[in-house]
């Protein structure tokens, strides 16, 4: 043992050890060949070539080395992947102590603080005897913008358990994506662009969904929103029905009215019913019908898309008045359009341009190929001029039910002052206030607006008496200045027809 541990010594002996001269000396040698080698390399192959050669040399070591990458990227070309939000919802709950840098974050409506990984950061999980390493990789374009931000997972693991990883381990991934999400029931808002706190990249940022409406608070006839409820319900339980008969999983609602009554807000409780995410889709924004197709396929399943105002967002007038895209067309106005401008000319200009959504691509986008790229989809358009939207616009299939958000009614406003001053029974100002809406049109919104400026029910009872009262004078005023002027206009006529003959 002696003479071994002697022979041991004598081997590492300070003498047998190079000097530092000869390690410096050794290490410019191969600094100098390297250099040499790339040099040589960069001056005879071609640079096509010099990938090809050096992708070949990495897949030769990736063959003898026992690990295995999978790289899961946040998009699947314009599309949301679920594996990597399921990823990374799951991720959550496996973040160590070893995490040196974490993003908090925590939205209003959101029961818990949110954790999730910073760039670079890694994760090792154990799946049934399996260790596996998650990596969160983030990068930016050369010129840094935030839309161009790409971010990626990347899963090494022993590549023997590549079938038990792909199988049992994901399918356990998805499930407990599943299970968060339900717990959470958040519903959010998608608005085109993504929003300075949104982690997402995409054609569609989001914030969540904070309007409280349900439809226990809108102010809408009993009838109606039974009905709309049960029709909602039925949609819901029919995924089988809808591919028996052979169509696309959606149900498109036409929401027409005055402003004031109420259109918002019935989406807003409808997504609060179904816990579906509403995508708030202007179409000033979008340049051409090829983006109405990217947009609609970066929507998610269970999600309400919404179109506000599509009579004011872009010039989709009625085909049949487009004989000549760039000539101005004369259209008289309609009496249910306007009643002050019926009869009067209206001067279109229909200018003929590629750049700009077309009434074609919209009709496509809402019933054609592309609207069947998803399932429970239902698809709201708001009005205040029915008469304003082209006929095909409004047909079964597109718009399949149509609602007439109309002024207040009597149970319109019993429900609002049980809502907005805790009177659910009969009181002594109801009868005067129920003959006054009767007789005058008001919008819910204006009756919400006088029901707030009180919490004391005599006072703010009172002050809608008093708003009714005078509106009633002014419309009264109207009709008869209006009766005067027809008279006038009557008496005009008369006398001409007496001077002619």
């Amino acid at each position: 043992m002696a003479s071994l541990s002697s022979r041991i010594l004598n081997a590492f002996s300070l003498r047998e050890m190079p000097s530092m001269t000869t390690l410096f000396s050794g290490y410019a040698s191969l600094a100098t060949a390297f250099l040499l080698i790339q040099s040589l390399i960069n001056q005879f192959i071609p640079h096509h070539l010099r990938g090809y050669l050096f992708s070949s040399l990495g897949y030769l070591l990736r063959l003898w080395s026992a690990q295995f990458t999978l790289v899961i990227e946040e998009f699947n070309g314009i599309t949301a992947n679920e594996v990597y939000e399921a990823s990374e919802m799951y991720l959550r709950t496996r973040i160590s102590p070893s995490v040196s840098r974490l993003n908090l974050s925590k939205a209003p409506r959101d029961k818990n603080l949110i954790l999730t990984i910073e760039n670079g950061e890694e994760i090792i999980d154990v799946f049934e005897g399996i260790q596996l390493k998650w990596k969160f990789i983030c990068s930016n374009d050369a010129k840094g913008r935030h839309d161009d931000t790409q971010r990626s997972f990347e899963l090494c693991f022993n590549k023997k358990y590549k079938e038990k990883v792909l199988g049992s381990y994901f399918s356990h991934i998805f499930d407990m994506s599943n299970a968060m999400k339900e717990d959470s029931k958040v519903v959010k808002l998608h608005t085109l662009g993504s929003l300075h706190h949104d982690r997402g990249v995409g054609v569609w940022g989001s914030i969540n969904l904070e309007h409280p409406a349900t439809f226990d608070t809108l102010a809408m006839e009993p009838k109606l929103k039974k009905d709309l409820i049960d029709d909602l319900d039925r949609f819901m339980k029919r995924r089988n029905y809808y591919k028996k008969v052979g169509k696309a999983w959606k149900r498109g609602y036409l929401l027409y009215g005055p402003p004031g009554t109420g259109k918002s807000s019935l989406i807003a409780a409808m997504a609060n019913y179904l816990n579906f995410h509403i995508y708030d889709l202007e179409l000033s924004k979008v340049r051409r019908d090829s983006d109405l197709r990217r947009l609609l396929v970066a929507t998610k399943n269970r999600s309400i898309l919404v179109i506000e105002d599509i009579d004011c967002s872009i010039q989709l007038y009625d085909r049949q008045v487009q004989t000549n895209r760039d000539k101005p067309v004369e259209v008289k106005a309609k009496a249910s359009s306007n009643p002050h401008l019926e009869g009067k000319p209206l001067e279109i200009k229909l200018k003929a341009s590629d750049d700009q959504v077309t009434l074609s691509g919209l009709l496509n986008f809402i019933d054609g190929l592309w609207s069947s790229c998803g399932d429970q989809r239902i698809i709201v358009l708001t009005t205040n001029h029915k008469d304003w939207l082209d006929p095909a616009l409004l047909r079964p299939g597109r718009m399949d039910k149509h609602i007439h958000m109309s002024y207040c009614t009597p149970k319109g406003f019993k429900l609002l002052a049980s809502n907005y001053l805790g009177i659910h029974e009969n009181h002594q100002l109801f009868r005067e206030i129920e003959d006054l809406i009767e007789n005058i049109q008001v919008t819910p919104a204006e009756v919400a607006e006088e029901l707030m400026k009180s919490e004391e029910a005599e006072v703010a009872l009172s002050g809608l008496i008093n708003f009714l009262e005078q509106k009633k004078t002014k419309h009264n005023k109207i009709k008869c200045e209006e009766r005067k002027v027809g008279a006038e206009k009557e008496d005009s006529k008369n006398l001409t027809c007496k001077v002619q003959q």
